[in-house]
């Protein structure tokens, strides 16, 4: 046996692992020294404290201590991550964890001094710097901030976003080089107006992305280590091994569902794998997963935790701003590939089950009634939900006066029964995995003893979705829950039982500490990481590769969208090997998400760009399970013991449905419920018949990837599968080769259309003209959509178009300056031969319903099943 393989053999103790987490998560070192250890976790809960106070100041003595704007927060919170990067996280593989040397002391210091300077002084900078006129201080803090910025980047992320956040400063200041490509080449930015932008104003560092983490993320996760703190990730963990033990392969089902529940509160990939997988990956090698598939399963239902709503590893936060559109609708847009892609996973686990006839670690039961039995419990959540929305606002209708009162009363006594509920149990206690006797729990056991945690979860769903509030209160009103329960579980249970209430006291306010400071500290990655991606937006903004990525794209991929997909796919791929999540999705979205909508108008095909940015994060999250970087990968061979190479593989190819899903929804958006209106009857019922559709589609993609259905399947039965997969996804790919999508129109008639359309229509035409880059010939369609303010008559000319027939020809000049016509037509050259015009007016065609092409896929689907019935030896489910 070699040194490798003992090495990964080897079993790994809890503290080895979590040392694995925190030197990923929140930083390996911990020092022996209490005062500096107490230092680093009193800075901490500081910052938890800060976040809460900014979130609503009027609870925290807003009288009298004066509210913050952003430009003065987003300084303290990076702060506060850098202050903790250089003392949590060591420079060096060799570097002490047992103290914190006197360089990085300094260097502590000193980067989260540059950060509070902006903070401090942000009324001068507003006048100077920010005015286009720094001065030599203001030039010398923000140069030592940003190079501290990158080397804290590097010490908690690895080296990729310091690499990739460097290249791009030398981009802005070089300008051209033999590497730079002369489409992007630029005459370079003086030193200081790159710090300027970068340091002093609000478009860098201090933009978008930190101002995100600032107001958004670090309540979620604030709010997911809470509930971990106070139990609830076990909860969720036994609730899924209660549940689905009892299947065929039933370890791993859990796994799946476990954390699936687990990436509702938490955006760590990592973490997700380690918690989880300590129960689940022996239990799955118990029934007969290899240790690399057991290992590969834990990954890859990990890794899709940070896709499912609502922290989505921090994205989905980033996509309200990015795409500018409600925190609802982004989590509206996530959910279904979110949930599919779930249901897919559980699915190719029983099909692993089956091919090795594994046995159940209980009585056995039925995949078909568990499904049965979800989908009731979803049915009867919702009934209840609806129930709970009519009675509270009818409260309100009768009483407003009182009703806060009575809601809050009626919060107060459902979570003191819950509790009393829960102290009537004993409390969960999980058999050792590795241990030669194991005893599933059953759902009437777990069920009660966690239900106050459902309470939290209720209250940030209420507010974000009934309430539509913002997600920073949504999220503030949930902590605040949380906190209440975190601090009174155990005394109220020591009460209902008879035990020592003081003690219990002062295990809730530990709980609630290190709540506290492990949410914080979980922020550290992510806020260096956004203030880093800052980097890499502003010189987007600032160089001419943000206008012009767009052409280079094309270029390479020679204008074909699907080529431009793979193209981008890869790029996500690679960059995230090195780059976290968050920093992977803000970098790539910053200079691709634009590009694929652009580059598919070309097409005729209207991509959303929340579609383009799903795209892109999905593709992101891939690159925690690909070899060789793959780092979830090797969090699980650490817990299985196998080879993290094979499992990474094993995972990749457990998550093609991941990697197929996004290909899917850019060509049918109905996937992600775009342009369904949940707010109408029909709508839900259009969502519904969606989500039953894309979850069979699914599943045979699952079948046919696994290459096994009802029976070990044979080539053509594969390809088969696939077939009518995709058929159900994008039925309309078959009807566009057989009756065209659109008539033409006369271009004369595009100012009459626009008047004609009612509200909500849409208005399709294709203009064509010279590119403004190179006068090359260049072609794009636009979709206007007649908004409720639009005119009655003359919307062609209020959208800032200014159209000029002659004849039987529709000619353009240059939109009006400051609309997004202006925008959208920038790349076309107003002011030379041949001119800007409008070739061609699209009227949807009268065309068959694309459904039609259901009919033979199912009928070939039926002939897979008749034919594998026959070869059938086990059952299906």
């Amino acid at each position: 046996m070699t040194e490798t393989t003992q090495k990964t053999d080897r079993s790994f103790t809890e503290d080895e692992l979590q040392d694995l987490v925190a030197s990923t998560d929140t930083g390996g070192r911990n020092p022996t020294n209490r005062a500096v250890a107490f230092f680093i976790s009193g800075a901490a809960f500081a910052w938890s404290l800060f976040q809460l106070w900014i979130a609503q100041p009027q609870l925290w003595f807003g009288a009298w201590v004066p509210v913050l704007n952003s430009s003065q927060t987003r300084p303290v919170h990076l702060g506060f991550a850098i202050l903790l990067a250089f003392l949590a996280y060591p420079a060096l593989k060799s570097s002490p964890r047992n103290r914190i040397p006197i360089t990085d002391w300094i260097l502590a210091i000193v980067g989260a001094g540059c950060a509070f300077y902006v903070f401090l002084f942000s009324r001068d900078l507003s006048m100077t710097a920010r005015s286009g006129l720094p001065t030599d201080t203001q030039i010398i803090v923000g140069s030592v901030g940003i190079l501290l910025l990158l080397e804290a980047s590097r010490r908690a992320l690895g080296p990729a976003l310091t690499i990739v956040g460097s290249i791009f400063l030398l981009y802005a200041y070089m300008g051209q080089g033999w590497l730079i490509p002369d489409i992007i080449e630029h005459s370079g930015l003086s030193f200081r107006a790159i710090v300027n932008a970068q340091w002093l104003d609000t478009t860098g560092v201090f933009g978008i992305p930190l101002g995100v983490s600032t107001a958004f993320v670090f309540l979620f996760v604030l709010f997911g280590a809470m509930l971990d703190k106070a139990g609830a990730g076990n909860y969720f963990i036994q609730l899924a091994f209660a549940g689905l033990g009892a299947l065929r392969g039933g370890p791993a089902k859990a796994a799946v569902v476990g954390s699936a529940m687990t990436g509702l509160i938490s955006g760590s990939s990592i973490a997700n794998v380690v918690t989880t997988g300590t129960f689940t990956i022996p239990l799955m090698k118990k029934v007969g997963f290899s240790s690399e598939k057991s290992g590969a399963v834990e990954v890859a239902s990990s890794v899709n935790g940070q896709i499912m709503p609502p922290v989505m590893g921090a994205a989905a936060f980033l996509m309200v701003e990015f795409v500018g559109i409600s925190y609802v609708e982004v989590i509206k847009h996530a959910f279904i590939p979110a949930v599919i892609s779930y249901i897919a996973l559980v699915y190719i686990v029983h099909l692993e089950a089956l091919k090795k006839d594994m046995p159940a670690l209980g009585p056995a039961a039925n995949l078909g009634k568990m499904f049965l039995k979800i989908a009731v419990g979803f049915v009867v959540t919702g009934i209840g939900f609806t129930a709970l929305v009519y009675g509270i606002n009818g409260l309100r209708a009768v009483a407003p006066s009182l009703s806060g009162w009575v809601i809050m009363a009626g919060i107060i006594a459902a979570y003191v029964l819950m509790v009393r509920t829960a102290a009537n149990n004993p409390d969960l206690t999980l058999d050792d995995p590795n241990s030669g006797k194991f005893s599933l729990p059953t759902v009437k056991e777990v069920f009660p003893t966690g239900l106050h945690y459902l309470l939290p979860i209720l209250v940030l769903i209420w507010f974000l979705m009934v309430e539509m509030q913002s997600p920073a209160k949504s999220a503030f009103w949930a902590v605040a829950v949380m906190l209440g329960i975190i601090l009174t579980q155990r005394p109220l249970k020591a009460m209902f039982r008879g035990e020592s209430i003081a003690a219990a006291s002062r295990e809730g306010l530990n709980d609630m500490v290190e709540g506290m400071i492990t949410g914080a500290r979980n922020m550290i990655g992510i806020g260096v990481a956004t203030a880093a991606a800052g980097i890499i937006v502003a010189t987007v903004t600032k160089t001419p590769i943000g206008t012009e990525l767009a052409g280079l794209v094309e270029l390479l991929s020679g204008g074909h969208l699907m080529i431009m997909l793979l193209l981008v796919g890869l790029f996500s791929l690679i960059l995230g090997m090195g780059l976290p999540t968050t920093a992977n999705y803000i970098v790539v979205s910053s200079l691709m998400a634009g590009v694929v909508v652009q580059l598919g108008a070309q097409e005729g095909l209207i991509v959303p760009l929340i579609a383009a940015h799903l795209f892109v994060f999905y593709f992101g999250i891939m690159a925690d399970v690909t070899p060789p970087v793959g780092l979830a990968s090797f969090a699980a061979a650490a817990v299985s013991g196998g080879d993290p190479i094979k499992s990474g593989f094993t995972a990749f190819f457990y998550s093609m449905r991941t990697v197929a899903l996004p290909f899917l929804f850019i060509y049918n958006p109905a996937l992600i419920l775009y342009g369904v209106d949940l707010g109408t009857t029909a709508g839900i019922l259009q969502a519904l018949m969606i989500f039953v559709i894309a979850t069979i589609a699914m599943l045979l993609f699952a079948a046919a990837t696994q290459g096994y259905f009802l029976a070990p399947s044979q080539k053509w039965e594969s390809a088969a599968l696939l077939l009518v997969a995709f058929t159900l996804f994008v039925p309309g790919f078959w009807l566009d080769r057989i009756q065209p999508r659109f008539e033409e129109l006369p271009p004369t008639q595009l100012a009459q259309a626009f008047d004609d359309a009612a509200v909500g229509d849409n208005i399709r035409f294709v203009v064509a003209g010279p590119a403004f880059i190179d006068g090359s010939p260049s072609q794009l369609t636009i979709v206007h959509t007649v908004q409720d303010g639009d005119p009655e008559t003359g919307r062609a000319d209020a959208a800032g178009l200014f159209l000029l027939p002659e004849d039987d020809r529709l000619f353009m000049d240059e939109p009006m300056f400051g609309t997004d016509y202006q925008q959208k037509l920038q790349d076309f050259d107003f002011y030379t031969d041949p001119r800007v015009e409008v070739i061609s007016l699209l009227h949807p065609a009268d065309r068959m319903p694309k459904q039609v092409f259901w009919i033979p896929a199912l009928l070939l689907l039926v002939l897979v099943i008749v034919l594998q019935r026959r070869r059938q030896t086990k059952p299906a489910f």
